[in-house]
């Protein structure tokens, strides 16, 4: 039992370190076009793809985002940095959240932060979240590490030759429950980012209609 658990932390660990997230230093600083933007974050995310075929962003996605106000339109047809970083924070969410949800996390920080030359911009909001990310690895390995190890204490009283499925079984429902949780909350705290953002725009525009009243 003590060597499968190291066997499983060590193949996670490896996994882990496939999957490292992409660095802004290695985001041209140049305009690309549509075509070098899918090439780039196929190359970038190869290794968060479950199947050798599949496609981690196309044209048709890019427009999609666009259409949906995801992504701020390009300069010439050029994506900038920018548009780079944001198409990853939409890769990574796009998993887990709804278009609108995504819209309604994105949208207030592209709209302060992206294209801003004055202050913090994109980059700065980017490197800030991922920079989490080591310290959150170690912790997420520890986690799945005790999930692993109570998952095959389960099912002791079944046929032998049903147990490692049925432990599989009972790893995979720990982590449902897990991911279950955390969608919920994660919805909950954007319903009320929502709120908050469309109080903010109810009450602006009330003042700009008191202020033309008044001209």
């Amino acid at each position: 039992m003590g060597n499968d658990l190291k066997d499983f932390l060590a193949q996670l660990q490896e996994k882990l370190k496939s999957i490292d997230y992409v660095k802004t230093e290695d985001i041209p600083n140049i305009g690309l076009y549509m075509d070098q933007v899918t090439t780039f974050m196929d190359e970038q995310l190869e290794a968060c793809k479950r199947y050798d075929d599949d496609k981690i962003l196309t044209k048709t996605m890019i427009n999609n985002y666009a259409k949906n106000n995801l992504l701020p339109a390009p300069e010439k047809k050029k994506y900038s940095k920018e548009h780079v970083l944001t198409l990853l924070f939409i890769y990574y969410f796009k998993n887990l959240l709804s278009i609108s949800d995504i819209q309604a996390l994105l949208n207030p920080i592209t709209d302060s932060y992206f294209g801003n030359k004055d202050d913090f911009n994109m980059e700065d909001v980017y490197n800030e979240v991922f920079h989490l990310e080591k310290e959150e690895s170690g912790k997420l390995l520890k986690d799945l590490g005790k999930k692993y190890f109570i998952a095959q204490h389960t099912f002791e009283q079944f046929p032998e030759e049903d147990r490692s499925f049925l432990q599989k079984f009972s790893f995979i429902c720990l982590l449902s429950y897990d991911v279950y949780i955390k969608k919920m909350v994660i919805e909950s705290m954007i319903d009320e980012l929502h709120q908050t953002e469309t109080s903010k725009k109810e009450t602006s525009s009330k003042s700009e209609k008191k202020k033309d009243s008044s001209k």
